[in-house]
């Protein structure tokens, strides 16, 4: 009797490693189907991710973290760098990269479906010296000009909430902030980590308390990839419980006063 419940045991432990086996080799074929896991990554953002203008190499919060997510898969990070969120979201359905670290949005669910939040960050603005406007709420008035980033977060809920201020469009962060100082213009719209370090290069300038939006940042898995992306959902969930999110923050220097650990998301 013995000998047949230890082989019955046996026997489970093999099925239940073949179906753990075979669920692995699903989930490794839909996020990794190359072989590497292919990490889009926004540098333009700090909290996410900076590049080193010297060796070109990109860290941060979001690399971490892919590398955690592609140790758990048992293959290679592959870092595929991008200068800003616009060209990650347009290179979403061509196929260059398995898992993007983005901000949520409901003008980039398309093409991607995304995890919940793994941060939270705050949208302001920077203003220039001497500028009459004091509160988030005194930008959106006639004649008010706001320079963004083309296809940010940021610029895609200012689209939609602004009822009088124009926006006016760069390509990058560091662009819309040169194009702050030659045009003139009234404020500059951003991530707030981003408009802190900005503020030095145009003198006298000043960061708004307050924000205009809570900007949550997740993964994004290009739709088609079902198993991918309940994985990577199961993997931010614990990343936020386990403590991963916030070490990776505070390795790379952040604080709670420029991003806090999103709240875990409610089951269903």
């Amino acid at each position: 009797m013995l000998r047949i419940a230890s082989g019955i045991l046996a026997l489970g432990a093999i099925v239940a490693l073949a179906s753990a086996q075979s669920i692995n080799s699903a989930i490794r074929s839909e996020l990794a189907p190359t072989g590497s896991l292919r990490v889009g990554i926004n540098y333009n953002n700090p909290l996410v991710a900076r590049r080193d203008a010297t060796t070109g190499e990109v860290s941060g919060t979001a690399v971490d973290l892919g590398r955690e997510l592609a140790r758990r898969i048992g293959v290679a990070m592959e870092i595929v760098p991008y200068d800003s969120a616009a060209r990650v979201i347009a290179a979403a359905t061509s196929g260059l990269w398995d898992v993007a670290f983005l901000a949520i949005d409901p003008a980039r669910a398309t093409d991607v479906e995304f995890t919940s939040p793994y941060i939270e960050i705050e949208g302001t603005y920077l203003v220039p010296a001497n500028s009459p406007l004091r509160r988030i709420e005194d930008v959106d008035r006639d004649g008010v000009r706001v320079a963004v980033t083309e296809n940010s977060a940021y610029d895609l809920f200012l689209s939609r909430e602004l009822k009088h201020a124009q926006l006016v469009r760069a390509a990058t962060t560091p662009e819309s902030i040169d194009l702050m100082a030659t045009q003139k213009l009234d404020a500059l719209a951003a991530v707030r980590t981003a408009l802190v370090a900005a503020a030095p290069q145009i003198p006298g300038s000043r960061v708004l308390q307050g924000h205009f939006m809570t900007i949550a940042h997740a993964v994004a898995v290009p739709r088609g990839r079902p198993a991918a992306a309940i994985f990577v959902g199961e993997f931010i969930e614990d990343a936020k419980a386990s403590g991963l999110v916030a070490e990776a923050l505070a390795r790379h220097g952040w604080s709670s006063a420029d991003a806090i650990v999103a709240p875990r998301a409610k089951r269903r």
